[in-house]
C-alpha cells in the first residue's frame, strides 16, 4: 500500500469544480484532529469552498458545487443570524450595541430627541383648583415653576404617558440594564417572563404595571441603579422586599414612588427647590429616590406588611409632598453616608429570615387604589 493511498488528490478545474478521488483507509486520527482544527474559524458562507469538503461530498453523493440554490443562500442566512437572535423572546438584538448597559442620561436623550407631541397634548402640568382651594394655594402655596423651567417640567409629564414598547431597542436596553443592575447578572434576560415577577412586578410583562406612571417610572428606576451610591440603596430595599415577613412587590412599590413624584411636581410641591436648583429633572429624580428611602425606612421600623401598603403610601405622599427639602436633605445624609461606608439602610437587622418566594396571592394596594378625600389627589398627569 503506498503513501498515496493514504491522502486525497485534488484537481482543480476551471470552472471550480473539483475531483477527488480517495481510496484505502482513512488518515490516521492525528491527522483528523488537525483536519477538524482547520475547520475552526471558517463560516458557514465559506465552508462551501473548501476543498475537502467538496471532495468528501461528492465521492458521497455525487453533487458537485455549481450555482448555490436559493435555499440554501437563505438557510445560511438564518444560520449566520442566530447569534442576533434573543433567547426565549425570538426578537432581534441590537447589530450596534449588544447587550450594552444604558445610561439615564443616553435614555433621557432618546425623548429629548423624538417626537413626543402626540403625548404632550394629554399632559395637564398643574393641578386645576377652584374656590377656596384656589385661594389659599395662592395666598399660601408654593411659588410657582419659573418660566425657562416650564418646558423640562413638561417633558417629565409627557414621558410618563408614554408607554413601554418592546420593539423599541432603547426600551429594551433600559429594561435589560435594570435587571442586570438589580440582580447582578451578565446575561440579557427575555423581555417577558417570570423572573419580572421575581422583581417585584405583578406579571410576566412589566408595561401591565405602569398605570398612571409610564414609562416615566422605568427612567427612575434606571435612575436609581445606574448611581453607585443609589444602587446601593435599590439593592438593600429589593433585599427588604424579600424579608419572609415583611415582603412587597418592589418594583410596583417603585411604580407607585414616582407616582408620587408626578403628583408632587402638579401640585407645585417641588417647584421652590426646582426654582432653586434652575433644574426640574435632578429634583424630581432625586425627590423619587429620597420618597423611596423614606418608605423603606418606615416600612423597616414600623414592621410593616403587605397589607399595609395602602395607607403607608397614602400618609408618605402627604408627608413628602408637605416637607420635599426635609427629605432631600435626608437622602443627601443617606448618600454621603454610604460615600464613607457607615450608612445602611436596613442596619443590623439585615433582613434575618429566609427570603419569601415572589407570591401571586399578595394583595398590594397602590395610591391609586385608594380613595381620595381631597379634590388636590387626582391622578391625571
Amino acid at each position: 500500500m503506498n503513501e498515496n493511498s493514504h491522502s486525497f488528490h485534488e484537481k482543480e478545474l476551471r470552472d471550480g469544480q473539483v475531483e477527488s478521488v480517495s481510496a484505502g483507509s482513512s488518515a490516521p486520527c492525528d491527522k483528523d484532529s488537525s483536519a477538524l482544527l482547520a475547520f475552526r474559524g471558517i463560516s458557514i458562507s465559506e465552508l462551501k469552498n473548501h476543498s475537502v469538503l467538496q471532495a468528501l461530498t461528492a465521492e458521497a453523493n455525487g453533487w458537485e458545487p455549481g450555482v448555490v440554490s436559493t435555499e440554501v443562500l437563505q438557510a445560511q442566512e438564518e444560520w449566520e443570524a442566530v447569534d442576533s437572535i434573543h433567547p426565549e423572546t425570538g426578537s432581534r438584538a441590537s447589530v450596534d450595541q449588544p447587550g450594552q448597559l444604558i445610561s439615564f442620561s443616553e435614555a433621557l436623550q432618546h425623548f429629548q430627541t423624538v417626537d413626543l407631541s402626540s403625548f404632550k397634548k394629554r399632559i395637564q402640568p398643574t393641578i386645576r383648583r377652584t374656590g377656596l382651594a384656589a385661594l389659599r394655594h395662592y395666598l399660601f402655596g408654593p411659588p410657582k415653576l419659573h418660566q425657562g423651567l416650564r418646558e423640562e417640567r413638561d417633558l417629565v409629564l409627557t414621558i410618563a404617558q408614554c408607554g413601554l414598547d418592546s420593539q423599541d431597542p432603547m426600551h429594551g436596553r433600559v429594561l435589560q440594564t435594570i435587571y442586570k443592575k438589580l440582580t447582578g447578572s451578565k446575561f440579557d434576560c427575555a423581555l417577558h417572563g417570570d423572573h419580572w415577577e421575581d422583581l417585584g412586578f405583578q406579571g410576566t410583562n412589566p408595561a401591565t404595571d405602569l398605570r398612571g406612571a409610564g414609562f416615566l417610572a422605568l427612567l427612575h428606576l434606571l435612575y436609581l441603579v445606574m448611581d453607585s451610591k443609589t444602587l446601593l440603596m435599590a439593592r438593600e430595599i429589593l433585599r427588604l422586599s424579600r424579608h419572609h415577613i415583611q415582603q412587597f412587590p418592589f418594583c410596583l412599590m417603585s411604580v407607585n414612588i414616582t407616582r408620587i413624584a408626578i403628583q408632587a411636581l402638579r401640585e407645585e410641591c417641588l417647584s421652590r427647590e426646582c426654582n432653586r436648583q434652575q433644574k426640574v429633572i435632578p429634583v424630581v429624580n432625586s425627590f423619587y429616590a429620597a420618597t423611596f428611602l423614606r418608605l423603606a425606612h418606615v416600612w423597616r421600623t414600623q414592621h410593616k406588611t403587605i397589607s399595609d401598603s395602602g395607607f403607608v403610601l397614602k400618609d408618605l405622599e402627604m408627608s413628602a409632598k408637605k416637607s420635599p427639602r426635609r427629605l432631600l436633605k435626608t437622602l443627601e445624609i443617606y448618600l454621603a453616608g454610604v460615600s464613607k461606608g457607615q450608612a445602611s439602610l436596613l442596619g443590623t437587622q439585615k433582613c434575618s429570615g429566609p427570603q419569601a418566594p415572589h407570591s401571586k396571592d399578595l394583595t398590594f394596594i397602590g395610591v391609586c387604589d385608594l380613595p381620595s378625600h381631597s379634590s388636590e389627589g387626582t391622578w391625571l398627569i
